[in-house]
Parts: C-alpha cells; sequence; structure tokens
C-alpha cells in the first residue's frame, strides 16, 4: 500500500493529534509540527500570535521535506482571527513553503457548511466571549448566519474537558430554526459525540477536527473515518 502523507501545522499547544488520527484511512500518515511557543492564555491575542504567516511559512518549509500531497494548519481560531482573507492568507503561506494545496480549520469549515447547503448555524466554543464573537464575524462574512451561541470562556486546558461538558453546552444550544451545529477548537475532543448526538438532535454537527481532516483527505480523494457522523456519510 503507497503511503499518502497530509501535513499538520498546528498551535504549540494542541494535544489531540491523536484524535486526528481516528480520522484517517490506514494508507494515510499525518506529518505535524507546531507553532513557536506563546506564553498566553487562549485569547484573541494568542489567536493573532499563532497565525503569524512567516511562522506558517516555516513550519511548511519543514514539512515539506517529506513531501505531504496537501497541508492543513489546524486551528480554528488562529484562521478566523483576521476573517476570510486571514484565512485565505495562510492557506497561501503554506502553499509558498511548498504546499501542493494549502487548507485552514476555518476555510473548510466554510467548505463543509457549502457541502452540507447549511446558512443557519448554532455555534459551540470553549473560548472567552471576545474570541467567540470574531467566528461569528467570520462565519457572517461567509455569508452564513450564527442563530445562537455557547461557550465556556476558557482560557487553558481545552483539551481537558470531558465529553459530557461539551455534550450539555450543545444540546442546550441548539434551536429548532438551526440546520447544523458547528463545536470549535481543534483542541476540543469531539470524535466520539458527534455521531451519537446527531441521531438525538436530528441535524448535522460537525467539530473543528472533522472539517479539518475532511478537508484534507478531500484534497487526496479519500474519505474520512467516522462511522455515522453525517459529513462523512
Amino acid at each position: 500500500m503507497r503511503q499518502r502523507g497530509i501535513g499538520v501545522i498546528c498551535p504549540f499547544d494542541m494535544a489531540l493529534d491523536r484524535e486526528l488520527w481516528r480520522w484517517m484511512p490506514p494508507e494515510v500518515s499525518l506529518f505535524f509540527t507546531r507553532t513557536v511557543f506563546v506564553d498566553e492564555p487562549v485569547s484573541v491575542e494568542l489567536a493573532l500570535e499563532v497565525s503569524e504567516t512567516a511562522d506558517i511559512l516555516a513550519a511548511a518549509r519543514n514539512l515539506s521535506g517529506v513531501s505531504p500531497e496537501v497541508m492543513a494548519y489546524a486551528c480554528t481560531s488562529g484562521s478566523f482571527v483576521n476573517g476570510v482573507t486571514g484565512s485565505n492568507r495562510i492557506s497561501a503561506a503554506m502553499e509558498r513553503g511548498g504546499a501542493p494545496r494549502g487548507i485552514t480549520t476555518s476555510g473548510a469549515l466554510v467548505d463543509a457548511l457549502d457541502y452540507l447547503g447549511v446558512q443557519r448555524l448554532v455555534v459551540v466554543t470553549p473560548y472567552v466571549a471576545d474570541l467567540a464573537a470574531l467566528l461569528g464575524d467570520f462565519l457572517a462574512e461567509s455569508g452564513r448566519s450564527v442563530v445562537a451561541q455557547s461557550s465556556l470562556g476558557l482560557g487553558e486546558n481545552i483539551w481537558q474537558v470531558p465529553y459530557a461538558t461539551t455534550i450539555e453546552l450543545i444540546r442546550n444550544a441548539d434551536v429548532p430554526e438551526a440546520e447544523a451545529i458547528f463545536v470549535s477548537c481543534t483542541n476540543l475532543p469531539t470524535y466520539d459525540i458527534l455521531a451519537p448526538l446527531e441521531l438525538e438532535l436530528g441535524k448535522p454537527i460537525i467539530s473543528a477536527n472533522q472539517v479539518t481532516v475532511w478537508a484534507a483527505l478531500k484534497a487526496l480523494g479519500l474519505a474520512a473515518v467516522g462511522p455515522g457522523q453525517h459529513l462523512l456519510a
């Protein structure tokens, strides 16, 4: 079986490498690198720091040594903090660094919403309020309407949030007019809860890591492994 590769650039505090692997078909390898450490809580300021295109360009050049077929910037806040233009700028930086194609989590989110035909959605995040508000601005710029939003207000240790907390946040945030629910942050675990909650709530529930790997694998002409997950059906 020929190995196929996806390069992943993620923030220094990313702790969910293993979750991304769970969506991978057996012939795909993930090659990870991280942005420069910044001693800041999760905030607008941190999102701006980890989205510096010079750092992303350097990371992409490092990843180019193993010749991935696509590179993904796996950070939601870093790719929405400067709007749609900022997301596109990050993709362009990866491509200048050697990526045949560069995608971002927020760009992948827009592609997934297009694929699902979703205009009205609920947004669930672990973020503090001002950072969560910028996600709403990004979605509005892309032509979407956020009909409800709920956040945990966390500035650290997002990867430690248990499934039970995220499940309750999603359930309590849902409203009938929402066509789908987006769970933001690549450092928030979601793999095991998406399919059961979709059955319970009767609508697509997509997450940051899920859309990132879905878009990266789609660029390779491959499908992600996620039984029962609506986006992957």
